[in-house]
């Protein structure tokens, strides 16, 4: 009983504390690097050196079962910023370029909420949720100079400054606040971030500074791969993994600038990526020639529902909450993050705010934590799985993206012909590679997750159509969803 009651006092007084001081949060986001692409989590496969990851790493926490809401860029980003599955919009497949934002006016995300709560917020780096430049859009190419940013990070997303671009086909084109500054070469813009990042963060020195939600969403290592003259053959493998070093030094930048202005103490700090690596752009085959695996044991890449397209590398510090050098396997979702801020700071969420987000708070604080309830994943084609516990169950019979075979792929039709199994499962932790489909032999296994996938889909359900089941081919199975009338969600 003493035991118990002093468990108690001591979660009450780390409550307190966070109210009374709460922490500062950093959440730092790469674009396309894969789980294998860190040394630390694929110290057998993996080649290039990320030692800025790997000394934090050792400062805190290892997620070795993280997740992207998507294996594709606005969908994670969506999830990441609103605690909400991006399936649940307009959007079910694919990404956007340009157009009204994702993010519909009225919905919380986690810069609304956590400026209720006090904190300043900043955006550096990339958005990918629609933008439109003086009223108009433009999805690729150059934008003028002097134009007018709208359905962005400001007034869309709630953040109270930004600094970054949109996407990648417009990484020349660079914003502060609501209006393009500049046109600039792909190859300046993560110095550009990394430098605009640290000069936040000395900005926030000082006491009766408000604590601050700071979100950095790298360029890197996406497309175009432009690794600085500096970071040019530093790998000895290919540009691809020479831009993955420069994205570890911007990680290890935004860190040491923290530590330099006494910050790092009392800063929650989140590293993760939006998906898994892209096997074009990587030149996959070419890495793995020299002993480099991006997705380390996984299998699939960006795109895919396989895990290597949506397992990512996930690395949590918080001096004096999370114990250096420590490593999990509980399940969570970048979607997760929401709940997570919500709780440090004492926001109250309501039910129809952050509906796919579960806090892994106690994870953090080194403490037991119930299972999560089950995670759903979702491929560029708009095919889902689930996961629930150990195992996870896929609605294709194969990679539902880029991957052969995939629903783009010459070899997909195939696959179906060949009467191979159009639903696939696995036991994950026998089976991390996904190679023994499971689905013949435990049927009773494949009914429940399905079922327990449409409750999820159908739990929140918007007034767009989401379709669970599909054929191998994108025709759609069973009856849409019912439109709600009133107002949509963008």
């Amino acid at each position: 009983m003493k035991n118990f009651l002093a468990l108690l006092l001591l979660a009450t007084l780390v409550s307190v504390s966070a109210a009374a001081n709460p922490p500062n949060i950093v959440v730092m986001l790469a674009d396309d690097m894969g789980y294998g692409e860190v040394q630390c989590l694929n110290p057998e496969r993996g080649k290039i050196a990320t030692p800025c990851l790997d000394a934090l790493a050792k400062e805190g926490m290892i997620f070795t079962d993280a997740h992207s809401g998507s294996s594709v860029c606005t969908p994670t980003r969506y999830g990441l910023l609103t605690g909400r599955y991006a399936w649940r919009t307009r959007l079910q497949g694919g990404v956007l370029t340009g157009g009204p934002s994702l993010i519909a006016a009225d919905r919380v995300t986690m810069a609304k909420m956590l400026k209720k709560q006090g904190y300043d917020t900043a955006l550096i780096g990339k958005w990918h949720l629609g933008m439109l430049y003086d009223g108009k859009e433009n999805g690729s190419g150059n934008v003028s100079v002097g134009a007018a940013v709208t359905d962005g990070p400001i007034d869309a997303g709630g953040f109270d400054t930004y600094y970054g671009f949109h996407h990648s086909r417009q990484m020349s084109v660079l914003i502060e606040n609501e209006k393009v500054i500049a046109n600039i070469e792909p190859v300046e813009m993560l110095p550009k971030l990394t430098k605009r990042a640290s000069e936040y963060i000395a900005s926030r020195k000082g006491k009766g500074k408000k604590p601050f939600f700071l979100y950095v969403a790298w360029n890197s290592p996406h497309s175009p791969v432009v690794p600085a003259p500096e970071w040019q053959g530093k790998s000895g493998l290919n540009a691809h993994a020479d831009f993955v070093m420069q994205t570890d030094h911007g990680f290890g930048q935004v860190v040491k600038a923290l530590k330099e202005n006494g910050l790092f103490e009392n800063t929650l700090i989140i590293c993760s990526a939006d998906n898994g690596t892209s096997a074009g752009t990587s030149k996959k085959s070419q890495l793995q020639e020299k002993g480099h695996y991006c997705s380390a044991n996984l299998r699939g890449s960006k795109a895919d529902i396989w895990d290597g397209g949506h397992r990512v590398p996930f690395i949590a510090s918080w001096p004096g909450v999370i114990k250096p050098g420590t490593r999990t396997d509980h399940l969570i979702c970048l979607t997760d993050i929401f709940a997570t801020a919500a709780q440090i700071t004492g926001y109250k969420i309501a039910d129809t705010v952050a509906e796919d987000s579960v806090s892994f708070l106690a994870t953090l604080e080194g403490k037991k934590q119930e299972q999560r309830m089950p995670v759903v994943h979702h491929s560029i084609a708009g095919y889902f799985a689930i996961r629930d516990g150990d195992y996870k169950l896929a609605l294709c019979p194969g990679s539902g993206g880029w991957t052969n075979p995939g629903p783009s792929g010459k070899n997909w039709q195939k696959v179906v012909d060949a009467g191979q199994p159009l639903v696939q499962l696995y036991q994950m932790q026998k089976d991390i590679g996904e190679t023994n489909n499971l689905a013949a032999t435990e049927p009773e296994r494949v009914k429940t997750l399905h079922k327990a996938l449409e409750t999820i889909v159908s739990k929140h359900a918007n007034d767009v159509s989401v379709q669970v089941n599909k054929s191998p081919l994108g025709k759609e199975k069973g009856k849409k969803e019912k439109k709600k009338k009133g107002k949509k969600e963008k």
